[in-house]
């Protein structure tokens, strides 16, 4: 089982790359790393059912004039699917969905 997101840059149509990203459960950060060029990163391993965090540091990719610094994505794990949450971002705004 395997926890992912992308992230995209809407305002500029491109992926956003080197966005910061921890991955949390529990108050745990299970994994945190950057977006590659391609906006992605991913954790491989055992996932425990439960709840999470990908919590997205929006200031170090849009600088200190940022309306939003920080995206938190809260999300349930229920099944051994993998799961992949997208992060739309744009200077004033952002949506997500469960992606496949």
């Amino acid at each position: 089982m395997s926890i992912s997101t992308h992230v995209l840059d809407t305002a500029r149509g491109v992926p956003a790359a080197g966005v910061p990203i921890r991955l949390e459960k529990d108050g745990t950060v299970l994994g945190a790393g950057r977006t590659d060029t391609d906006g992605r990163i991913r954790w491989d391993g055992p996932t425990d059912r439960g709840r999470y965090h990908l919590v997205f540091d929006i200031l170090a990719y849009h600088g200190p004039d940022a309306f939003y610094p920080e995206v938190a994505i809260t999300f349930t794990v229920v099944d051994e699917r993998h799961h992949h949450v997208p992060l739309l971002l744009s200077p004033f705004g952002y949506s997500t969905y469960r992606g496949s």
